[in-house]
């Protein structure tokens, strides 16, 4: 006794194929029209421009305006996304070490200065989050170490 490997009709796989790919394209196009991560807004701009008013008030060098609004939008994007949890401030501070890998990694008395941006991005995007943040490098042990 023989059995039929193919199931099904030639003419229905091709069909079947062509409303495959048809959904596939449909679905593609709609997901590129409704990609919005880089959306450029009014109120992003807004402190896009206080943002680097700040920077150069302060003395650094601010990027250009479209990467301050690509990276920060209108909400701060991941400065702001919890900067006062645990995880965000043990990341931060494993950041402030001596380089070394493994057992040989230390803390630092880093530079001063080193967090100003930081806090300057969190006083323009998200400013209810500034006085905890405050104090957290309030407590680093820090020093004028990098001369000019």
């Amino acid at each position: 006794m023989t059995t039929d490997r193919n199931a099904s009709p030639p003419d229905g796989r091709a069909t079947l194929y062509v409303v495959a790919g048809l959904v596939v394209v449909v679905l593609l196009v709609i997901a590129l029209f409704s990609y919005s991560a880089a959306e450029s807004s009014r109120q992003a701009d807004e402190k896009a421009d206080q943002f680097t008013a700040e920077l150069q008030a302060a003395g650094l060098t601010a990027p250009s305006h479209d990467q301050i609004v690509r990276v920060f939008g209108d909400d701060g994007g991941a400065v702001c996304d919890h900067p006062n949890e645990a995880l965000a401030r043990a990341t931060l501070a494993a950041q402030l070490a001596n380089g070394s890998g493994g057992p040989g990694s230390r803390p630092i008395i880093t530079d001063s200065r080193l967090l100003q941006g930081q806090l300057l991005a969190i006083k323009t995007y998200c400013p209810d989050e500034l006085a905890d943040f405050q104090e957290f490098v309030d407590d680093l042990e820090t020093a004028r170490v990098v001369k000019n």
